[in-house]
């Protein structure tokens, strides 16, 4: 059911979504409204003849869970529980479980974990009435007089701070990788996009790889990087991140900040959209403020690469109308299909591009007998322009700039003054 406002979606878009979470978890969705609200009641969040109708409804189709697409207190959690005589979950609650469901590395289990029991901490409340029985206090379970709620909210509260730990050796571990590519270093290209926008089928075209990519919303929920080779012979590490979407829950917020964190550390970022779908501009401004937030507005307001994923389920008049926009863009959008193909050498070609633009052009001149260093420019650089003579190579080259620093390393040191005369 969709019971929250949202201005920038339309409401059937937002049910739409709702209902694409609960089959991403194998949930058999039996009945899906958009309930319009005046306001939300403090007790039951829909008012009473909303409940009563509902609770008809659950007894007819025999539901076991209601999923109410928006923010429910535990209050009227426990009211609408009572009310329908059913298990419910909030939009949270949801996503929390999808989450559970993905998570495969070690990193993303702890982060889940983390999000679950923030989640569950905040609804122990003294209503729920197997929670208010006292106990007196033995051993370590408690001191005397310590109810139960007590007792809960402690344990939880101490396996908290354990995870919060043992996340903070995970990500110093990131770190030491990520200081690893920094020495190697390839130019880091992050996908990031809205949920099931086609970040992992993209990714599996360029690199060859079997990432897990279906129809589903947060099929991909663990950081993956793999090396590529573009057609210009450089190589980059290209990063497939966990896809964005909108009101995501605070608690998922704080708990994947690390595995957002590779974004930051991206030297391009490609925006991944379902031009397909009915909200991609709001999906868009979603993935822009999340961002924004992890401190990128200087990289948004310089241009992300937009890959306008799935014009493949376009109309024909759309798909040319969309191809004649990514034309005169200069490369900020390339009009594609990572299903089908289409597109991606345009992407490639984006990406050598950007790349190239923070490449300096020198001048070299290397001893025709080192071919380990000729060899090395031609695998590393572009080399514009070559003049030889009885003994040295003449050379003009684009160079990253850490490549640069490796070429003096080798003994060799590149001027910025020409050496070549045209005319």
């Amino acid at each position: 059911m969709r019971g929250q406002k949202d201005a920038g979606r339309s409401p059937e878009a937002r049910l739409a979504e709702a209902v694409g979470l609960a089959t991403a978890i194998l949930l058999e969705v039996v009945h899906a409204e958009v309930i319009r609200l005046a306001e939300r009641r403090p007790g039951s969040f829909f008012g009473a003849g909303t409940v009563d109708r509902l609770a008809g409804l659950v007894r007819d189709l025999a539901v076991g869970i209601v999923v109410v697409d928006g923010g429910l207190s535990p209050v009227q959690q426990r009211n609408l529980e009572r009310a329908l005589h059913c298990k419910v979950i909030d939009r949270t609650a949801l996503i929390l479980e999808i989450f559970g469901e993905r998570a495969r590395t070690r990193e993303g289990r702890l982060q889940v974990e983390l999000a679950h029991l923030t989640y569950q901490r905040s609804r122990l409340v003294r209503s729920w009435t197997h929670l208010e029985r006292q106990r007196g206090g033995f051993g370590f379970l408690g001191g005397p007089g310590e109810s139960q709620i007590e007792i809960d909210r402690r344990l939880i509260g101490e396996r908290i701070t354990k995870l919060k730990r043992e996340l903070e050796s995970v990500v110093r571990t990131r770190e030491l990788h990520r200081n690893a590519r920094r020495r190697v270093p390839y130019p880091v290209v992050a996908l990031v996009g809205y949920t099931n926008a086609g970040k992992s089928t993209l990714f599996n075209r360029l690199t060859n790889a079997a990432v897990f990519a279906e129809n589903l919303l947060f099929a991909t929920l663990d950081p993956t990087m793999r090396s590529v080779k573009l057609p210009s012979g450089r190589e980059i590490i290209l990063s497939d991140t966990v896809g964005f979407i909108s009101d995501l829950p605070t608690q998922l917020v704080a708990a994947f900040r690390a595995t957002l964190e590779e974004v930051l550390e991206a030297d391009i970022v490609v925006h991944v959209r379902d031009i397909s779908h009915p909200d991609t501009e709001a999906q868009r401004d979603d993935v822009n403020r999340v961002l924004q937030e992890l401190g990128l507005g200087e990289l948004i307001d310089a241009g992300l690469i937009e890959f306008l994923n799935k014009i493949d389920l376009l109309p024909e008049y759309e798909r040319i109308a969309l191809r004649e926009s990514a034309a005169r863009s200069n490369h900020a959008l390339v009009a594609a299909s990572a299903v089908t193909g289409e597109g991606v050498e345009a992407l490639q070609a984006a990406l050598d591009e950007r790349l190239s633009e923070s490449r300096d052009i020198v001048q070299v001149s290397i001893s025709l007998s080192d071919g380990a260093t000729l060899a090395w420019l031609y695998r590393r650089g572009e080399v514009l322009q070559r003049e030889d003579d009885d003994s040295h190579a003449h050379m003009r080259v684009r160079l990253e700039p850490a490549d640069l620093a490796r070429l003096a390393h080798r003994g060799v040191t590149p001027s910025k003054r020409s050496l070549f005369v045209t005319g």
